[in-house]
């Protein structure tokens, strides 16, 4: 199934040929090759994507170009969930991801915010993949004159059949990255100036990384959904 995508993202620039690439080989180790040492090989050594700074986020503030503030959190995104669970942090996850704020921060702001959530271990880590589900520079500043923003209710998030069958073959295999994939279903909606509004059911697989001894991080986002 193909998840869907709110209308406020349709404009997003097409991916490069080395971000398919990745994110090819994201959604194979986490589905079926993780569990297999030829995939593992195959994503371990693929080209190296873009990488967030490793320094700390910066504190964001509300773009200059912004109305006047609405109440509200100081933070364009907020800080990761510290959590054991892939689930429970996946769907964390996917709130930061389906929430954003055009009248209050920039797009930069937001990206910084979403950096804090990703994993440290750059051979695990697919942040184009995050991006691709940022509205473009363009249709941010569309939406920031038109005081755009969304909240995020996430229902519910489990692993794929398909990847609970890869675990069942191989337990063992998992312990070679730790990187999970959970499926979150919910629903994002939108309101804009003159008290416009609109929602639509969403979902998402996420791949995520919980070692044992640390709080999970997020590795990327699956170009499809897996139920």
């Amino acid at each position: 199934m193909r998840k869907k995508r709110f209308h406020t993202t349709l404009d997003a620039s097409a991916d490069s040929s080395s971000s398919v690439l990745r994110r090819s080989l994201l959604i194979g180790i986490v589905l079926t090759v993780l569990l297999a040492g030829a995939g593992l090989t195959a994503y371990l050594t693929r080209p190296e994507a873009p990488q967030p700074p490793s320094d700390a986020r910066p504190k964001t503030s509300a773009s200059p170009h912004a109305p006047t503030p609405p109440p509200g959190t100081d933070e364009a995104v907020d800080p990761p969930h510290r959590t054991s669970s892939p689930v429970a942090f996946a769907k964390a996850a996917t709130k930061a991801l389906w929430t954003y704020d055009t009248r209050r921060f920039s797009r930069a702001e937001h990206l910084d915010g979403l950096k804090a959530w990703m994993t440290g271990e750059v051979k695990y880590r697919d942040w184009n993949s995050v991006t691709d589900e940022v509205p473009s520079k363009t249709l941010w500043s569309r939406m920031h004159d038109n005081h755009q923003h969304t909240t995020a209710k996430v229902a519910e998030g489990h692993l794929p059949e398909s990847f609970k069958t890869a675990l069942s073959q191989d337990p063992g295999g998992l312990t070679q990255a730790y990187v999970y994939a959970v499926t979150v279903t919910g629903k994002q909606s939108l309101a804009w100036k003159d008290g416009g509004s609109g929602a639509e059911p969403r979902s998402t697989t996420l791949a995520v990384q919980c070692w044992p001894d640390r709080a999970c991080a997020l590795s990327g986002v699956l170009p499809e959904v897996a139920p």
